[in-house]
């Protein structure tokens, strides 16, 4: 079952869904749009490897917009900041940025209850597309919890992306043991 847009404002009125900014027309009948924030990055090596902590370079999208090339991967970020306090949140593409062909994630659509920050988009584009800060670039559903919560996201000592900023960040790959 995913909240209604009048069930998303009751949890915002709870407390439990935070959304920083804000817009009332955002708010669909069952999602809130989410815009491309004004950063974006690319890794520093061609080639990537798990084990490693890749690094990453930032870059601030201009006011003329950038062209974001196929064969090549960027990660960006929402403009907005949200917290999740009581439901799985889901980020999606909207349907006009799919129609653009731009990918805004390649996994990691899914977030936990308790996740607090931006988030980072894994983007990758079909053909060459200009992306604009600002631009809607995604929307985020929101799904009930089935049970008691034991330890949420942010509540975690190992959780590695708690707390995101507002700029793109890498890969956390490395901090795990394998």
């Amino acid at each position: 079952m995913i909240l209604s847009d009048k069930r998303i404002l009751e949890e915002m009125d709870k407390g439990t869904i935070k959304i920083e900014p804000y817009n009332r027309e955002d708010l669909g009948s069952n999602s809130y749009d989410v815009h491309l924030g004004k950063n974006l990055a690319t890794y520093d090596n061609n080639v990537l490897d798990a084990k490693a902590h890749n690094t990453i370079s930032h870059f601030e999208i201009p006011d003329e917009g950038f062209v974001l090339e196929p064969n090549a991967f960027y990660l960006g970020v929402t403009q907005e900041y949200t917290e999740t306090h009581a439901h799985v949140p889901f980020l999606e593409g909207k349907s006009s940025t799919g129609r653009l062909g731009i990918d805004i994630h390649a996994t990691a659509g899914k977030g936990d209850v308790g996740f607090c920050g931006n988030w980072t988009l894994e983007i990758s584009v079909k053909q060459p597309v200009r992306v604009y800060k600002g631009m809607p670039i995604g929307q985020l559903i929101y799904f009930p919890v089935d049970g008691e919560i034991e330890v949420k996201y942010n509540q975690k000592k190992n959780a590695k992306y708690s707390g995101q900023p507002n700029m793109p960040v890498e890969s956390m790959m490395w901090k795990n043991k394998f």
